[in-house]
């Protein structure tokens, strides 16, 4: 265990966990890499996938009729597991571009400058190939979908690449982000039906508004030094009001959501996860502190959480729709 520690301290980056498996199972020379790629965080490729699970789930419960045979209403286990390795492939490519784009400012700010990039331990041409192996994988599994869906996906990629450099032109770089993070409220509906409809519509644009409200959460740990580097933010545009901006944020979010369970005509007991979201928003609301960034880091984090509570509402929704007529 001290070997451990002692490793884990010398690949140290500040803002990443210590004891993490990436630590205790990889070599060291792939520490950088993982870093990278942020393995040792796994929050963000959850909040990548969430929007993926509750499309698929949304889809294949949109209807779902009283005795309806469960295997017909419940997101195919297949799609599940493909969004999940996208989801971490996708997330990682995207992080290791921008610390690619963003060195310059990482290497300013208290919290990034010990990263693999800003602080020597991976050259630039050694990120980039990196980000094509994982961009190479993203695409292995977005060739097992539909053709409709293969397109949609690629048309994802012009917003994460124009995502980094928001920071530097615009208030709302969290906007971009959202329409980035949330593309797979998309994807899930085209998988199941290889094409959109209203509902997909719907939550993708509800999800963008949680995105924008989370990451205003984490963006309040970065304030003041990105104050001083010039790197602009909902959470430095909202500043004291954040609350009342969570308050629309995450409030229109829950609309919409709700408006894409009732288009779909989900089975009602879907609903409750919604009702859980709500309570879990709510007291994110309440409870935040924007000065400290331990809670706000927290607060974020927590989102995974909300987004089982759906996810769950609405497997729980096809699963009462197939026993209800047995009770």
């Amino acid at each position: 265990m001290e070997r451990i520690q002692s490793k884990t301290q010398l690949g140290r980056v500040a803002d990443a966990p210590s004891g993490h498996w990436v630590y205790r199972v990889l070599p060291t020379v792939l520490w950088p890499y993982a870093q990278l790629a942020r393995w040792d965080r796994p929050i963000g490729w959850w909040l990548l996938l969430w929007p993926c699970w509750w499309s698929a789930a949304l889809a294949a419960s949109a209807g779902a009729e009283a005795g309806a045979n469960l295997r017909d209403i419940m997101p195919p286990a297949g799609h599940l597991v493909l969004f999940l390795i996208g989801a971490i492939a996708m997330r990682g490519a995207g992080c290791t571009y921008n610390d690619i784009v963003d060195i310059g400012i990482d290497e300013k700010v208290e919290r990034t400058r010990s990263r693999p990039l800003p602080s020597g331990k991976v050259s630039r041409k050694q990120a980039w190939l990196f980000l094509l192996l994982q961009a190479f994988a993203g695409l292995a599994v977005l060739l097992q979908f539909n053709g409709f869906s293969i397109l949609l996906g690629i048309g994802s990629l012009a917003i994460v690449a124009a995502y980094p450099f928001m920071k530097r032109i615009t208030d709302w770089p969290q906007f971009v982000l959202g329409l980035a993070f949330s593309w797979g409220a998309l994807m899930g509906w085209a998988a199941h039906y290889g094409s959109l409809g209203l509902p997909a519509y719907m939550l993708y644009a509800g999800s963008i508004l949680w995105v924008i409200g989370y990451d205003t959460i984490y963006a309040h740990q970065d304030k003041e030094d990105d104050a001083l580097v010039g790197v602009r933010s909902t959470a430095r545009l909202f500043g004291a009001g954040t609350k009342k901006w969570l308050v629309f944020l995450y409030g229109g979010a829950l609309l919409l959501f709700f408006a894409a369970f009732t288009y779909a005509r989900v089975p009602l007991p879907a609903f409750a996860g919604l009702i859980a979201a709500a309570i879990h928003m709510v007291r994110q609301i309440r409870i935040i502190d924007i000065d400290d960034g331990d809670q706000c880091l927290a607060l974020f984090k927590s989102n995974s959480n909300l987004g089982w509570l759906i996810f769950l509402g609405l497997l729980g929704g096809s699963a009462w729709a197939a026993i209800s007529p047995l009770l």
